[in-house]
């Protein structure tokens, strides 16, 4: 969503991208590299063909050298947000899925489209996926209630986007439940 200056009081897209680089996820290493040590962590060893589990960044890094192939997540593949569409199209209530899957998919598709079996599908499927997804968060905020809100399976991207909003709104609404009488 494109906000107005006066509403971006959120974490921006890239900084939400920078948090999901420290996911961890599958590589196959086509160099040798000892065990390492990082402020996050220490990843490694990588050991040629075998898979390894690095955070997302590092993944990025390396791909960018040439020197692995990242493998997709289980989620970022044609069936699967297939089938996912077909849910926020079908349902009220938001599908499950993972919490930065906006953010992660992003970053593969714009560094490793190459590793994943057709990415411009893919790509048309994530559209799909947000636009469902951000019609249903719209219409929940159109029946915003004071007292509560539940909007279960929101993923962070999604949570940032309607952060603003929703701060805005459950600001006027409590105002108008505090003093109804000066508000009539």
């Amino acid at each position: 969503m494109s906000l107005p200056q006066s509403l971006r009081a959120s974490v921006s897209p890239p900084e939400l991208e920078l948090i999901a680089s420290q996911q961890l996820i599958e590589i196959v290493p086509l160099i040798s590299m000892e065990k390492t040590a990082f402020i996050s962590g220490a990843y490694g060893p990588l050991r040629p063909p075998n898979k390894a589990r690095v955070p997302l960044w590092m993944a990025v890094n390396l791909k960018m050298k040439k020197k692995c192939h990242i493998v997709a997540p289980s989620w970022l593949n044609v069936e699967y947000l297939q089938e996912h569409l077909a849910l926020e199209l079908s349902q009220q209530t938001f599908s499950s899925l993972p919490f930065r899957f906006t953010e992660i998919a992003k970053v593969i598709l714009d560094v490793a489209s190459d590793d994943l079996e057709n990415p411009d599908k893919i790509r048309s499927l994530m559209k799909d996926l947000r636009e469902a997804r951000q019609a249903k968060s719209r219409e929940g905020l159109k029946t915003l209630d004071h007292s509560e809100l539940s909007l279960p399976n929101l993923c962070s991207m999604e949570i940032n986007e309607i952060r603003p909003y929703f701060v805005q709104s459950m600001s006027i609404l409590t105002q108008l439940v505090r003093d109804p009488l000066r508000n009539a």
